[in-house]
C-alpha cells in the first residue's frame, strides 16, 4: 500500500500480519466521532484496500474508550435554518463514504471495543461479521435527538437482527450492552476486554488464511441477507463451486489435509 496512508487524519491503517489490514479510529478526545477529516481519511484507506489484491481480511475498531460514537452532533445541529435539500445534499456523501466498507470484496470485522452509538454503530453493521469486548454499549437513539435513523439504519439493522429487535431498537433508541446484544444477534461474540483486539486479529488471520477466491465468493452469496429463494442458492453455488473446483488452491487444500499441515493458498 502507498507508504502516504501513515498520514491519516484521524485513522490509522496497520497490517498486523499477512493479508489483514486493521482501521483504527483515532480521535478518542471526541469518543472516535465521525469528523471531515476522518470521514476524508477513511475513503482514501477503503479505496487503497479496494486495490490491493493482498488484503484478505479487514478488522475496523476504535482508539480508547469508544468505537465510535457516530456522526458530529455540533455539525447536524449547525445549520438550523438549512433547507432540507442542502441537508440531504451533505448527508448522502456522508452515508455513502462511510458505507463504502460494504463494496471490499473481502470479509470484513468489527472489533466494537466501547461504545457504538448511531453512525458509529451502522459502520459496525456495515461489516460481515461484529464482535464485542465486554461491557461495550450499543444502540441507535436517532429518535431521541429528534432525529430519523440515518446511515441505511433501517436497512442494516433489521438483516442483522431481523426486524422485530429492529423495531425494538430503533423505536425506543435504547442503547444495549454487550451481552443483551449478542443474545440479540446484534454481535456474535463477547470477548474480554483484556485481550479482545488480539482475539479478534487471530480469527482475521484465520480468515486471511483460507483460500481468498471462495472467501470472496463466499461474501458475495451472503450479501444483503444471501439469496432470494432456494432456487437462486442452488443455482449460484451450482456455478461458484465449480469455479473454486477449477483452482490452483483447491489442490493445495486437498493435499495439504492429506498432508495434516496448514495450506498455502494464493488466490490462484
Amino acid at each position: 500500500m502507498p507508504a502516504d496512508l501513515s498520514d491519516l487524519a484521524h485513522l490509522r491503517l496497520e497490517q498486523p500480519s499477512e493479508g489483514v489490514v486493521l482501521l483504527t479510529l483515532d480521535n478518542p478526545d471526541m469518543r472516535n466521532a465521525m469528523s471531515d477529516e476522518m470521514t476524508s481519511s477513511w475513503v482514501t484507506a477503503i479505496d487503497a484496500i479496494a486495490a490491493d489484491p493482498s488484503v484478505r481480511a479487514v478488522v475496523v475498531t476504535g482508539e480508547g474508550s469508544a468505537f465510535c460514537s457516530g456522526g458530529n452532533t455540533s455539525w447536524i445541529a449547525s445549520e438550523p435554518d438549512a433547507s432540507v435539500d442542502r441537508l440531504r445534499t451533505r448527508m448522502l456523501p456522508f452515508y455513502r463514504a462511510w458505507l463504502s466498507i460494504r463494496r471490499l470484496e473481502v470479509p470484513t470485522i468489527a472489533a466494537v471495543n466501547g461504545a457504538a452509538i448511531g453512525a458509529g454503530l451502522c459502520l459496525a453493521l456495515a461489516c460481515d461479521i461484529r464482535y464485542a469486548a465486554a461491557g461495550a454499549k450499543l444502540g441507535l437513539p436517532f429518535n431521541k435527538l429528534g432525529m430519523h435513523a440515518g446511515m441505511a439504519g433501517t436497512w442494516l439493522l433489521p438483516d442483522v437482527v431481523g426486524p422485530a429487535h429492529a423495531r425494538d431498537l430503533l423505536l425506543t433508541g435504547r442503547v444495549v450492552e454487550a451481552d443483551e446484544a449478542l443474545r440479540l444477534g446484534l454481535v456474535s461474540r463477547v470477548v474480554d476486554p483484556g485481550g479482545f483486539l488480539d482475539d479478534v486479529l487471530d480469527t482475521a488471520a484465520g480468515i486471511a488464511a483460507t483460500a481468498p477466491i471462495a472467501s470472496r465468493l463466499t461474501k458475495i452469496a451472503l450479501a444483503d441477507g444471501g439469496h432470494g429463494d432456494f432456487e437462486s442458492a442452488l443455482q449460484w453455488e451450482a456455478l461458484a463451486q465449480p469455479l473454486t473446483l477449477a483452482t490452483a488452491d483447491l489442490q493445495e487444500g486437498i493435499a495439504a489435509a492429506k498432508e495434516k499441515r496448514a495450506p498455502q493458498f494464493r488466490g490462484r
